[in-house]
């Protein structure tokens, strides 16, 4: 999988239909395991609620792995079509569990469906997203004097220096999606920037914030 969505922050919204309450965690994660345990988490938070809907997508060795539940409530009207939204909207690594309190008044398997949706959407549009793409993470070094210069190259060419150590010269790993590693390169090649050397180090999964 090259790319994908995710949330940057845990959020929870709440929503009231016809007296029933619906509470929505969203949930970042980064496996099954990571996600089962909040699942629990949250059951024993709101042990008191009727229901406790799922639904999750998580990216392990390469392939995504889907799970919902309707926790009680008529089958397909919670987990799948929360689980169908998370996969529309190509979110991935995402625990959505929607808790109910029931209100007393019947919502029929249509009205169940556009209140479980309606919770996990208004979480997904109060929460921040991330892009999340492959990318390629570099050991710059370079000397103090040409330091602002490369960060202020990076800032343009939308780099990340994700960690720097200062010795006699400055060490740099910075993280970059694969068209801004070829142009650094060329770049230093070129001498266009000011590196006394750049060393790939590995295939990794970057992160950038979106607009919605």
């Amino acid at each position: 999988m090259d790319n994908f969505l995710t949330i940057k922050d845990n959020s929870e919204t709440e929503i009231v239909v016809k007296k029933s309450k619906f509470i929505a965690n969203l949930i970042r994660v980064q496996s099954r395991e990571d996600a089962e345990k909040e699942v629990k988490k949250i059951k024993k938070q709101y042990f008191d609620a009727r229901h406790n809907c799922i639904a999750y997508r998580v990216l392990e060795d390469g392939n995504v792995i889907e799970r919902f539940s309707d926790d009680g409530e008529p089958s397909g009207t919670a987990g799948q079509p929360m689980l169908n939204i998370l996969q529309k909207n190509n979110l991935v690594n995402v625990l959505i569990v929607v808790t109910r309190y029931f209100g007393g008044i019947l919502l029929g398997t249509g009205g169940l469906v556009r209140a479980y949706s309606d919770s996990l959407l208004k979480a997904i549009k109060e929460d921040e997203l991330l892009e999340i793409t492959m990318g390629n993470e570099c050991e710059v070094t370079l000397e103090y004097s040409n330091f602002e210069n490369f960060k202020y190259y990076c800032k343009i060419n939308n780099i990340n220096i994700k960690d720097t150590i200062y010795t006699e010269e400055i060490v740099c790993k910075i993280e970059m999606e694969e068209e801004k590693k070829d142009k650094i390169l060329r770049d230093y090649e070129l001498k266009n920037i000011n590196l006394l050397k750049i060393k790939e180090l590995c295939k990794k999964y970057i992160e950038k914030s979106i607009e919605k």
